[in-house]
């Protein structure tokens, strides 16, 4: 087993290209001395003007997104060329957001995944649950579908390149988060879908992110639980002073 905590930073639709520099900036100097795994996910207008502050640091550059093309007729999408033209070096696939507001179903969701592997991109899938399925006592058979689906026809090999960020949909953005052991026990749940797909080395070390209402002071809490390998975070991601303590938690 050979897990390290990945903290991400999913930026939304937010920031100015100078707000952007200045954050990435502050980030860059929170973090640098920071012991673990670290990524920022700005909007596609802010790639550029981000990639080179983060450039040679402990900070990874990634995109929210992408087209489930190389290239084409397509207006308004953003192509895995044009992402690592600007060197994106991770793509978040399946978030929940794209999944129910922006209807993306798990079939496109897979193509995508295999389109930016093939394409030597690092790839964050998202996976979780409505509260409607989680009341219903639906929340592994939702996740486990989203796992499934989100990996089929994925090689054991390529799974070094991708990390699996549980979201209970409920929890995001509302300030309410799963507790420890709610969160704890689907990333159980994963880790065991992996298993069965994957063999139980494979298991062992695929980092599973938890994003929802992430703060920090509930980071430290959420990242000792066995199953809990990092964060995948929102709106304490907009700020250098929140930010940087989940991403120095002890």
């Amino acid at each position: 087993m050979s897990r390290n905590y990945y903290i991400a930073g999913n930026w939304k639709m937010h920031k100015t290209r100078q707000e952007a520099a200045e954050l990435a900036g502050a980030l860059v100097e929170g973090l640098k001395d920071g012991k673990h795994k670290y990524l920022v996910a700005p909007s596609f207008t802010l790639l550029e003007t981000v990639a080179p502050i983060v450039k040679g640091t402990n900070i990874r550059l990634g995109a929210q997104n992408m087209a489930v093309d190389v290239q084409g007729a397509h207006t308004g999408e953003t192509s895995v060329l044009q992402l690592k033209d600007l060197g994106v070096q991770t793509v978040i696939l399946g978030h929940s957001e794209r999944r129910h507001l922006y209807k993306e179903d798990d079939e496109l969701i897979n193509k995508k995944v295999k389109l930016a592997l093939r394409h030597g991109l690092e790839v964050i899938l998202c996976v979780g649950e409505l509260l409607e399925e989680r009341e219903a006592g639906r929340a592994e058979a939702v996740c486990e579908t989203q796992t499934v689906k989100g990996l089929e026809g994925i090689l054991v090999t390529d799974l070094a390149n991708i990390v699996i960020a549980y979201e209970p949909v409920w929890a995001i953005g509302t300030g309410k988060t799963a507790t420890p052991e709610d969160a704890d026990a689907i990333h159980a749940w994963v880790r065991g879908v992996i298993g069965r797909l994957y063999g139980a080395a494979a298991a062992g070390d695929i980092i599973i992110q938890y994003g929802g209402s992430v703060k920090p002071d509930n980071a430290a809490q959420l990242m000792a639980k066995e199953n809990i390998d990092g964060a995948l975070v929102g709106g304490a991601a907009l700020k250098a002073d929140s930010f940087v303590p989940i991403g120095k938690f002890s």
